[in-house]
């Protein structure tokens, strides 16, 4: 009589806890091909994780061989992720920054927000609004972090792992979702030394006497609305244009010309005396503040804080803006 050879089987408490080992592993590897990119070598990522540089190593080569692809290119003198490191990355953050809402949410009896926030904005409106908001929830919240892109040009929000741009003017066709955030009127202004030089035009069609400043960008016609509710359109010449907005503004405060101007950018100028309001009775049509975000499914904690706390903080700048000057 034969008998059968005995075969291991583990009992069921022992495969769930090799699971869980393999589950713990992976996250290791994940958070470590992250903390490589992030911090810009093994070594550092090292010291960030608490491991031994080997410990980094092995964990990257595993990560590599389980998904059967080369994620980050070494030479002896930098590193970079590959093409299919570099698609795998902001994956990997969102994978991250999950799980570590969800041990916020157990710690804290709600989901937190975690991990670094990144944010575009025109420069204007960036370091006079955004900018403070970030520094507040930084500060209020222990494992957020914020990364802040100040530009007045479009950037691809996917290319550059942005979590939220915030733009202003007409909404354009685009691929990512739109959320309103506050109206804000452009209006025209100069510093009173220029108007007491060159005088103050009464009607829009004295603008093309004065010195225009613009932004490059908005080359088009500005289009203002009266107080009868007519309106029209002027397209003065300007000789002095740049592509940075404050630029711009430093040439107004400097008494070079008259530009046009969100208001919510002028507001404190205005309060001050440093800028005027050029024809107070035109206005060019609102113009919507708006946030763009890449998706609405599975919104981070850390996004949802950030677009309530700068929509609350804008409408309270529009509507602090002085009286006299609406």
């Amino acid at each position: 009589m034969h008998s059968r050879p005995l075969r291991y089987k583990p009992a069921s408490w022992q495969l769930t806890l090799s699971w869980k080992h393999r589950m713990l592993d992976d996250l290791d590897e994940l958070r470590t091909f992250q903390r490589i990119l992030t911090r810009g070598s093994l070594s550092a990522a090292a010291r960030d994780l608490g491991v031994s540089l080997a410990v980094v190593s092995k964990r990257l080569a595993s990560l590599e061989r389980r998904i059967g692809q080369r994620l980050i290119q070494r030479t002896t003198r930098r590193l970079s992720a590959t093409d299919e490191g570099a698609a795998l990355l902001p994956r990997v953050e969102r994978i991250i920054e999950a799980l570590d809402a969800a041990e916020g949410w157990i710690v804290e009896g709600r989901e937190a927000p975690v991990g670094v926030l990144r944010v575009s904005a025109p420069i204007s409106l960036g370091r006079l609004h955004v900018a403070p908001v970030l520094a507040t929830l930084v500060d209020a919240h222990p494992n957020l972090q914020a990364e802040l892109r100040l530009g007045d040009s479009l950037i691809d929000l996917m290319e550059a792992r942005i979590d939220v741009a915030v733009r202003i003017g007409p909404a354009q066709d685009s691929a990512y979702v739109m959320r309103k955030l506050a109206d804000s009127a452009r209006i025209l202004v100069a510093s009173p030394r220029y108007l007491d030089a060159r005088g103050r035009p009464l009607t829009p069609r004295e603008l093309k006497q004065h010195s225009i400043l613009r932004s490059l960008g908005w080359e088009g016609p500005w289009r203002l609305s009266g107080p009868a509710g007519e309106s029209i359109d002027i397209n003065p010449t300007s000789r002095l244009r740049a592509d940075n907005g404050e630029v711009v503004h430093d040439w107004a405060l400097q008494g070079l010309g008259v530009m046009l101007k969100s208001a919510i950018d002028v507001a404190a100028d205005l309060r001050l005396g440093r800028l005027e309001r050029v024809l107070p009775n035109w206005s060019s049509p609102d113009a919507p503040i708006y946030a763009l975000i890449p998706s609405a499914r599975h919104v981070a904690a850390k996004t949802r804080l950030f677009l309530d706390a700068l929509g609350e903080a804008l409408r309270a700048a529009e509507a602090d803006r002085p009286t006299a000057d609406i």
